[in-house]
């Protein structure tokens, strides 16, 4: 089920369950999950793409063995707020993974969450190399650690 704001995604989620954060990417998808009281996003995994079905059965066995309650996917707006093909792209995405499963998915404006994560990557003096082979999970916690921390936000009213 796809839930256009974090509110009605929250309103599904059971107390104490993880959630997970995706950067969906052309060749990757970068994946974080929460703690049970989805305070901090640690960033997991990168699972390599292949084909829809494929990476949709690896991501969703990972999750299911994370005891994941909800996804929040990173929504690639351009800096304008406007939607471009990568937005339609991961739309399509989520429509495909929701046949698939029946946890919650939401969507996190992701903007500057890889620049972010580079940022960070960069200041741990980590080298190119592997950089490269963990920005996307890096990203995806940064996406799900702004969307923990909305939540967090709304919580307190």
């Amino acid at each position: 089920m796809i839930l256009g704001d974090l509110e009605a995604f929250v309103a599904q989620l059971p107390p104490y369950k993880a959630i997970a954060g995706l950067d969906l990417g052309d060749k990757t998808i970068g994946v974080a999950i929460s703690d049970l009281r989805r305070g901090v996003a640690t960033p997991i995994e990168v699972i390599r793409r292949e084909k829809f079905t494929l990476d949709a059965a690896k991501l969703l066995a990972l999750l299911q063995s994370r005891e994941v309650a909800g996804i929040v996917l990173g929504l690639p707006l351009n800096m304008d707020g406007s939607e471009g093909p990568r937005v339609q792209s991961t739309r399509a995405f989520a429509r495909n993974l929701e046949k698939l499963t029946p946890l919650p998915i939401t969507f996190w404006d992701e903007r500057l969450s890889t620049v972010a994560a580079e940022r960070a990557l960069l200041e741990a003096d980590t080298s190119r190399k592997r950089r490269k082979e963990v920005i996307d999970q890096v990203a995806a916690s940064y996406i799900l650690q702004g969307a923990l921390d909305r939540m967090a936000h709304m919580n307190r009213g």
